[in-house]
């Protein structure tokens, strides 16, 4: 095979991109997730300034969880009965105006942790909504044969913004303090406003359950039911509450680097960096169909990144570490939203995403939390060497126990989706 076919088998499959409901849904987060990036880094590093404590970093996570817990279920069944493309421009307001929010505390310089939290939550509250209303409708504008690749791209561009807005939040830092940050986000989130203004009406299909605990319980049934969609959410668990190391970053910096700015922008997006690297040549990612075996390795080598990363005091090798786990966590990320979303009637799509949501948005913040109650205990490498082998080898044992997941064949659930 000649060079260049083997680099277009392997580059990211750009199909879905001919369908311009999706574009604009691409675009609009390519913009708007640089501003999600910068406020990343912001927030952790003024709490941490207001505070001097990795565990008030930590406890950000706490004011995130619980809002993705309760409105991402809750979420995903309004999903499964509305209009989506409706129920995603409400809860883009509602994530807009707690960025506003979090900008006017800024310009009036309360340095209030509490009202921090408070702005985060909100933020969350919208961010709920809008994840498993987004993730549903990915499987209504575009052929179940390229949701992998739309799953890829999205995985790219989140990436793309989860390096470029750290970068970004470290100099608005250095030059024009919290509120350039925040402002910049307020910014580029129209963007994503715009794209589900354009968004066609998506009305539910088949049987409609009215939202509310009961279409919330059995959306959760369903996941017990299957093995592969439950250990697909275990997996993920084990790598972010074990191995996630955000919450010690500003601890790092400070510690590790002198407290510059910029060398926590850089670790803000050193994994970020991997994930883009891994998203732009996802080409192969499809191909594969024993995906259950992919994910377990893949998050094994994440953990292990991550304890190497914090075993070297060198600012560039622990970039580099923590961007060969993001090039494992986006493989992972590909193959986990690919799984949900061809294997669930469309009927609990939005619901498997509410869940979905609470694993993906929930599992880090329990992470930061677990980091820095760790690192408060036993220090900084501790937390993060100690967190990343544990990850290795409590996803190697879990998640290679279960038969189903195992055997779990992507190309089967594909034949029967389309």
């Amino acid at each position: 095979m000649a060079l260049g076919d083997l680099i277009k088998r392997h580059l990211v499959d750009t199909r879905p991109l001919g369908v311009p409901a999706y574009r604009r849904i691409w675009l609009g987060q390519a913009v708007s997730h640089v501003g999600v990036g910068v406020t990343v880094v912001a927030v952790s590093k003024q709490v941490y300034d207001i505070t001097g404590s990795s565990l008030w970093v930590g406890l950000l996570g706490l004011a995130n969880l619980v809002p993705l817990v309760v409105f991402g279920l809750w979420g995903g069944a309004v999903a499964d009965a509305v209009d989506r493309r409706k129920l995603l421009l409400a809860g883009s307001a509602v994530a807009w105006t707690a960025t506003l929010f979090i900008l006017v505390q800024a310009l009036i310089g309360l340095s209030n942790v509490y009202v921090i939290f408070a702005a985060v939550a909100v933020n969350a509250t919208g961010f709920a909504i809008t994840g498993p209303t987004r993730g549903a409708i990915i499987p209504r504008i575009l052929r179940p044969q390229l949701v992998p690749a739309a799953n890829a791209l999205n995985s790219l561009v989140y990436s793309i913004g989860a390096v470029i807005g750290p970068m970004v939040g470290g100099l608005l830092l250095a030059g024009g303090g919290y509120a350039a940050a925040y402002a910049v986000d307020a910014l580029l989130f129209t963007a994503g406003l715009y794209a589900a203004f354009k968004l066609p009406a998506l009305p539910p299909l088949g049987e409609v359950t009215r939202p509310g605990a009961r279409a919330v319980l059995e959306g959760l049934a369903f996941i017990m039911r299957s093995p592969v969609l439950l250990m697909s959410f275990v997996v993920d668990i084990i790598a972010m509450v074990f191995a996630l190391p955000r919450a010690l970053f500003p601890e790092a910096a400070d510690q590790w680097f002198g407290g510059s700015a910029l060398a926590l922008g850089w670790l803000n997006a050193a994994m970020a960096i991997g994930s883009v690297v891994g998203a732009l040549f996802s080409g192969w990612v499809g191909r594969v169909r024993r995906q259950g075996v992919a994910l377990v390795v893949v998050i094994a080598v994440w953990g292990l990144a991550v304890a190497a990363a914090g075993m070297t005091g060198n600012l560039w090798l622990v970039v580099t570490f923590m961007a060969v786990g993001g090039m494992a966590d986006v493989i992972s990320s590909v193959w986990r939203q690919s799984i949900l979303q061809l294997y669930a009637p469309d009927e609990m799509r939005g619901r498997m995403q509410g869940a979905f949501m609470v694993v993906v948005a929930g599992g880090p913040r329990l992470g930061d939390l677990r980091a820095g109650a760790t690192a408060t205990m036993i220090g900084l490498s501790g937390a993060w060497v100690g967190g990343g082998l544990a990850c290795a080898a409590v996803v190697l044992v879990v998640g290679l126990s279960v038969a189903g997941f195992r055997n779990y064949r992507a190309d089967l659930v594909a034949e029967r989706a389309g």
